[in-house]
C-alpha cells in the first residue's frame, strides 16, 4: 500500500532519514517493520514562524516495494538517418527541442553562434576581468544559453506548459543532484551546470544528432514562403525539414533579420530596472529572525511586489548567497545579472527590482513599431556605458540615496568584479521608471525597514528580463504565423521565462514539429 503524508520537520533533522521514518511511524501509527520505503516528494521551506521548519510531503510504502522508474535516455534510438529539424539556439529550449526530437525519431541539427561551456568560460573572464565584450560568447550567448551562468534556478509557475518532472529527470540523469525533483525552489548553481550541459550534448551526439558551435546564422532560406534553411557567417547553407528558432531574449540581429525579410514579429512589453545587492545577513536577518543564520537554514531569499501608478514594480531573478555579473552581449553596453554557485555562500545576495514597461509609455517616450521596447532597451544600457570610462564598471548609488535622488559619496562592498562607481542612476533612467522604481523601493521598506538601507547598492541597469519583441505563432501548430515550417521557441520568441519554462516550450515546439512533416 503507498499512502501520501506531510510531516514537519526542524532544519536540522531534514535530511536525518532515520528520523524522519520514524516520525513518519509515529504520526501514522505504523510498525516500523511493516514501512518498506518513503520517497519525499517534495519539501519547502517555511520560515514564516519564529521557528522556521521543512514541510515534507512523503509517499510512504506499506509492504511494498517502490515501482522501479526507466531512464528516459533508454527510450532514445539513432536518429542518424532521419529526417533533419534545424534547431538555432543551444540553450535550454534548444537542447530539450533536441533531446525530444530524437526521442521522437527526428534529427536535431543544433546551430549556435557562441562556443560550447568549457571555451565560453574565456569570454567570460575577458568580460569580467577586462571588460571585452564578444558580441557572440558572452553570459547571454553560447551553449546552454543564458542559464548557464546566470543561476540554475529552476523554479517555474508554468505547470500547464508540460510534464516538468520530465525536465528535471533529464537533468538528474545528466548528473543534476536528485533533490531537484523534490525542492519548491530547485537550484542547480552555474558551478555545476556545464557538466550537466555538457552531458545532454553527448546524449544528442551520441544518438545521431550534430551541435554546431561558432556558427552564426546570417539569412534564413525561404522556398514559396516556407523556412527551409538557413545560411551561416562564411557562406555555408544548411537546410532541414524545419526549422526551430530558439535564439534566447537577446538576438537582437535575428529580430532584425526576421523583419528584414518581411517576417512578422511585435513589439512586446517588458521589465526594466535595477539590480539590488545587500549584505546576506540582512535578507537572512529578515527572513529567520535570526542574528546570525542556523548552518542547518540555505541563504534566505525573498520575493517583493507591489504597485505604483498602477504599474507592477517587482523583484526579479532573486540570487541569495549570488553574484552580480556583467551581462552586455555587445560593446557599448551595461547589462547586468545575477547568479549564484551550487553552495549560494557568497556574503552577497542580489535581485533585480524592476518595473513593467508597457507598449503605451514607450509611445509616449518616442518610441513605436515593432523595435520600440528594443530600442529602448538598448538606448537605456548605452546611456549607462556612456556614463561611465569605458570599461564594464556599473553605475551604482546606495540604496537610500537613490530614492532621494542624492549621488553617493561612497558605495559598499560588491560582489561585481568589474567594479562599480558612483553615478546619478536617478538620471540616467528615465523619469517615469525612476520615480516607480523609487517609490516601490521605499515601499518595500515599509513591509520590513531592514530591507531599505543604505548598507545596500543599486546597481544599473537589470534589462534582459525577457525579451523585448515577440515571434506570433499559432496556439494549436506552434508554427509561426505565415511562415510554414518555422517554429518560434524559448524566452526569445515570447514564450518563455527561465530554464523550466524554455524546457517545456521546446518539448511541445517538437512535438508539433513532428505532426508537420508527418502531416
Amino acid at each position: 500500500m503507498k499512502k501520501t503524508i506531510q510531516l514537519k520537520v526542524f532544519p536540522s533533522k531534514v535530511n536525518n532519514l532515520e528520523f524522519i521514518k520514524s516520525l513518519a511511524c509515529k504520526q501514522e501509527g505504523i510498525n516500523k517493520h511493516e514501512l518498506t520505503d518513503i520517497v519525499i516528494v517534495k519539501r519547502s521551506l517555511d520560515a514564516r514562524s519564529s521557528r522556521p521548519f521543512f514541510l515534507l510531503r512523503i509517499d510512504l510504502y506499506i509492504d511494498q516495494n517502490i515501482p522501479e522508474q526507466k531512464e528516459i535516455t533508454s527510450q532514445f534510438s539513432d536518429v542518424s538517418d532521419a529526417a533533419e529539424v534545424l534547431v538555432i539556439g543551444a540553450g535550454p529550449a534548444g537542447y530539450f527541442a533536441a533531446i525530444e526530437l530524437i526521442e521522437l525519431g527526428l534529427r536535431p541539427i543544433i546551430i549556435d553562434r557562441g562556443k560550447d561551456v568549457r571555451e565560453r568560460r574565456r569570454d567570460l573572464k575577458a568580460i569580467q576581468q577586462e571588460g571585452v565584450v564578444n558580441g557572440d560568447s558572452n553570459y547571454c550567448f553560447g551553449e546552454g544559453g543564458a542559464g548557464t551562468y546566470s543561476d540554475g534556478k529552476l523554479y517555474t509557475r508554468s505547470h500547464k506548459r508540460g510534464k516538468i518532472e520530465k525536465v528535471l529527470r533529464l537533468l538528474v540523469e545528466h548528473g543534476a543532484i536528485s533533490d531537484i525533483m523534490i525542492d519548491a525552489h530547485p537550484h542547480i548553481g552555474s558551478n555545476k551546470l556545464p557538466k550537466i550541459i555538457s552531458a545532454i550534448r553527448e546524449t544528442i551526439e551520441s544518438h545521431g544528432g550534430v551541435v554546431r558551435f561558432n556558427s552564426k546564422v546570417v539569412d534564413f532560406i525561404l522556398k514559396d514562403n516556407h523556412l527551409n534553411g538557413v545560411k551561416l557567417e562564411g557562406g555555408e547553407t544548411i537546410k532541414g525539414s524545419a526549422v526551430i528558432l530558439a535564439t534566447g531574449h537577446s538576438a537582437r540581429d535575428i529580430y532584425k533579420l526576421l523583419h528584414g525579410l518581411d517576417i512578422t514579429i511585435e513589439a512586446k512589453p517588458f521589465a526594466l530596472g535595477l539590480r539590488i545587492e545587500h549584505p546576506q545577513s540582512i535578507i537572512d536577518k529578515i527572513q529567520y529572525n535570526q542574528t546570525e543564520r542556523s548552518p542547518y537554514l540555505p541563504a534566505a531569499s525573498y520575493s517583493m511586489a507591489c504597485q505604483v501608478e498602477r504599474k507592477g514594480v517587482f523583484s526579479f531573478c532573486m540570487c541569495p548567497g549570488g553574484l552580480v555579473v556583467p551581462a552586455a552581449t555587445s560593446p557599448g553596453e551595461i547589462v547586468v545579472n545575477g547568479m549564484s554557485l551550487s553552495r549560494r555562500d557568497s556574503a552577497f545576495a542580489n535581485s533585480g527590482i524592476v518595473t513593467a514597461i508597457e507598449l503605451d509609455e514607450l509611445e509616449n517616450m518616442g518610441y513605436a513599431g515593432v523595435f520600440a521596447s528594443l530600442d529602448f532597451q538598448k538606448d537605456v544600457e548605452t546611456k549607462m556605458f556612456n556614463a561611465g570610462d569605458g570599461s564594464q564598471k556599473a553605475p551604482a548609488q546606495r540604496m537610500i540615496d537613490f530614492t532621494e535622488a542624492k549621488l553617493s559619496d561612497t558605495l559598499n562592498s560588491t560582489s561585481y568584479i568589474p567594479g562599480l562607481y558612483s553615478a546619478p542612476l536617478h538620471d540616467l533612467l528615465p523619469s517615469s521608471i525612476y520615480y516607480r522604481l523609487s517609490e516601490g523601493l521605499k515601499q518595500f521598506g515599509k513591509k520590513n525597514t531592514s530591507y531599505f538601507t543604505n548598507d545596500a547598492n543599486v546597481i544599473g541597469v537589470e534589462s534582459r528580463t525577457s525579451a523585448p519583441v515577440k515571434i506570433p505563432r499559432d496556439k494549436e501548430t506552434f508554427m509561426h504565423i505565415g511562415t510554414p515550417a518555422l517554429f518560434p521557441c524559448g524566452e526569445g520568441a515570447g514564450y518563455a521565462g527561465g530554464i523550466l519554462s524554455a524546457a517545456m516550450d521546446g518539448q511541445n515546439v517538437a512535438k508539433a514539429v513532428r505532426k508537420f512533416i508527418n502531416s
